[in-house]
């Protein structure tokens, strides 16, 4: 990236699994990085700042002289409306004040269609970036394989690997991810909703063979079918995306970094 192209950028969720791997690209492409933690930190290669999007405090002077924010802070399992709606609302309102000229929000492909509650607040918050004062992109991520993984580790609890063989998922690296919020902010903003998601669609019992194969595990697939209208979503493609360019790095890249062919159970 070109160094005219670079931005103070402010960056909040700074110490989720995606901000970790977005603070160093973003510096290593020329930004100049502030980051939002709840309390004070220190770092010789990022400006932290204390801030709370829960009540708003420390916003206003976490905003101030920067000229973009990469708004990466959400909280799936509990104060969800608290964090991801209003505490958006929050943020784009000390940004609108402060004159900030661009604002990324990541968000989650299928919080159109797919219905959970949790989806439904991540698309209200799209919709109040879209409503604010500040111009915007957004990003739509497919699921990291991080969350997959941790996912069949949850459904194997039991024993057997509990799961919809038929749903359908696109795991996306997040230094990948990374990738695509720095060209975001380096292109400036486009008012327009994009996706980006993985390099395959699988199955989810193609999923859990290759992670049983990668750990060396004979636990079998005991199927379950999720019902309803979640079941059709998830079946029909709904956590999935058509949208190019996508990543490169495969579920099968991220067996083997993680295990290594260890046959690690």
């Amino acid at each position: 990236m070109e160094e005219e192209n670079a931005v103070r950028v402010l960056v909040t969720g700074a110490t989720g699994r995606l901000g970790r791997v977005a603070l160093p690209r973003l510096r290593d492409e020329g930004h100049t990085v502030r980051a939002v933690s709840r309390r004070a930190r220190s770092d010789a290669g990022v400006e932290w700042v204390a801030a709370d999007l829960a009540t708003g405090e420390g916003l206003a002077a976490a905003v101030d002289g920067v000229e973009a924010v990469l708004h990466l802070a959400s909280s799936p399992d509990r104060r969800t409306h608290q964090i991801d709606v209003l505490g958006t609302r929050r943020l784009v309102l000390a940004a609108g004040h402060a004159g900030v000229g661009h604002l990324v929000y990541v968000s989650i492909v299928g919080v159109d269609r797919v219905p959970l509650g949790y989806y439904r607040h991540k698309l209200a918050a799209e919709q109040v970036v879209a409503a604010g004062q500040v111009p915007w992109s957004v990003l739509r991520a497919t699921q990291f394989p991080e969350f997959l993984e941790e996912l069949l580790r949850s459904a194997s609890r039991l024993g057997p690997v509990l799961g919809d063989r038929a749903v359908l998922a696109q795991p996306v690296d997040p230094g990948e991810v990374a990738g695509r919020l720095a060209a975001m902010l380096a292109a400036g903003p486009t008012g327009r909703i994009e996706e980006f998601g993985g390099p395959e669609v699988l199955r989810y019992d193609e999923a859990v063979r290759a992670w049983r194969a990668a750990r060396g595990s004979r636990r079998p697939l005991l199927p379950v079918r999720i019902p309803g209208r979640l079941g059709r979503e998830l079946r029909a493609g709904g956590l999935t995306t058509t949208a190019t360019p996508t990543g490169t790095r495969t579920w099968a890249d991220h067996l083997a970094d993680t295990y290594g062919g260890t046959g690690r159970r």
